[in-house]
C-alpha cells in the first residue's frame, strides 16, 4: 500500500502560524452536518490560495516530500476543520476533483485514519494521524482503499484510546490525469 505517515512534520510554531492564517477564514463558517456526498459530518471547510511567508515555506516542504519533481499541482490548497463531534465515513475522494496523491498535515488534535481496502473489507490499516504530523496516500491507497477518520468514541490506535478534539488538516493534491 501506498501510505506515508511523518511525525512531527511541522513545529510548534509552525502549527501555529498555519491557524494564526486560517482561523479569520474559518471562524466566519459554520460546522455543516451534510455534505455533498454525505461523506463528512461536522465540519467547515475552504479552499486557501494565498499564504504569508512561513506558511508558503511549510506547503513548499509538504509539496516537496509527497510529490515528484514537475508534478502538476492544484493551486488552492483544500483546509477541513472537523468539531470535536465530527468525522468522516469511508469514501474513495472523486478522481475529478484530485489526482493520485493527497498529502494532508494534521493540525490541534492526534486521530485515527482507518484505510480499508474496497473489495475485502478484511484487510484494512489504522494510521495514527499525530497532531503536527503528514499523511500522504498515494495510487492504490487513494483508490483501491476507502479512508475515514474515526469518531472520538471508536478512536482506538493499537488498543489505547486516541481522544479526538477539533482537527484541521491542511491538503495538497495533484491534479486529476
Amino acid at each position: 500500500m501506498h501510505v506515508e505517515v511523518r511525525q512531527d512534520f511541522i513545529t510548534e510554531e509552525e502549527e501555529k502560524e498555519l491557524l494564526r492564517e486560517l482561523e479569520p477564514g474559518l471562524k466566519k463558517r459554520r460546522y455543516e452536518f451534510n455534505h455533498w456526498d454525505d461523506a463528512i459530518h461536522g465540519f467547515r471547510e475552504t479552499e486557501k490560495l494565498q499564504w504569508g511567508s512561513e506558511c508558503t515555506g511549510v506547503l513548499a516542504r509538504v509539496r516537496a516530500t509527497a510529490f515528484p519533481e514537475g508534478s502538476p499541482l492544484l493551486g488552492p490548497v483544500h483546509v477541513l476543520d472537523l468539531d470535536k463531534t465530527g468525522f468522516i465515513k469511508p469514501h474513495v475522494d472523486s478522481v475529478k476533483f484530485c489526482g493520485s496523491t493527497i498529502a494532508g498535515i494534521c493540525l490541534l488534535s492526534d486521530s485515527v485514519m482507518r484505510l480499508v481496502r474496497e473489495e475485502n473489507s478484511a484487510d484494512w490499516v489504522d494510521l495514527l494521524l499525530s497532531r503536527r504530523s503528514l499523511y500522504i496516500l498515494r495510487d492504490e491507497a487513494r483508490f483501491k482503499f476507502t479512508h475515514e477518520i474515526l469518531k472520538d468514541e471508536e478512536s482506538y490506535f493499537s488498543g489505547q484510546k486516541v481522544p479526538r478534539h477539533r482537527r484541521i488538516s491542511v491538503i495538497c493534491r495533484n491534479l486529476p490525469v
